[in-house]
């Protein structure tokens, strides 16, 4: 497991799968502002879950998080779109209801560019998000990441386009200890 002050990020556990699908995927509005594919109805079970256990990948790293002091699931991780050739990917976090503004997210990217810098050997991770999502922009920041842009209405959430913010950040300019 990969930790963080007060997260640990470990690999997908089947018993994840029903909580996470649950609380991150049936949630329909909070999936439309995590995923740019519109939300269809997927049971748990399927394969087709996004948070299915599933086989390594080299074009992605998928993570329960779990907290380091009562070791319960408080969310999803991942590294994906990883590009050995050009040594980049993107990565993503979502965090379950009773585990948002206490401060985890910022602790899950530090681990995410941990493994993506130190243990993948990238040299460039990027993450999108809505432009209204203050908490993932100042958790982003908070690590180093430097806003590189707006897509302007690039992402359509529950009925409306919204903007989204890129951001971008060099393994020359991580800090280890952000």
């Amino acid at each position: 497991m990969l930790q963080g002050h007060q997260v640990g990020l470990r690999a997908r556990h089947e018993s994840d799968v029903a909580v996470l699908h649950a609380e991150l995927y049936d949630d329909v509005l909070t999936r439309s502002r995590a995923d740019t594919r519109p939300w269809r109805p997927i049971p748990p079970t399927s394969a087709a879950s996004p948070f299915a256990v599933a086989d390594p990948d080299d074009r992605a790293a998928c993570f329960s998080v779990v907290t380091l002091d009562r070791n319960e699931l408080a969310g999803d991780a991942i590294l994906w779109g990883i590009d050995t050739h050009n040594r980049s990917a993107h990565l993503g976090l979502g965090l379950r209801p009773a585990f948002r503004g206490l401060g985890l997210s910022t602790d899950v990217v530090r681990v995410l560019c941990r493994y993506g810098f130190a243990v993948r050997g990238l040299q460039r991770l990027q993450l999108e998000t809505l432009a209204d999502n203050h908490a993932m922009i100042r958790a982003a920041e908070r690590i180093g990441f430097v806003r590189e842009g707006t897509l302007r209405r690039a992402a359509w959430v529950d009925g409306a386009f919204i903007n989204e913010a890129v951001f971008g950040l060099l393994a020359e300019d991580w800090r280890r200890d952000a």
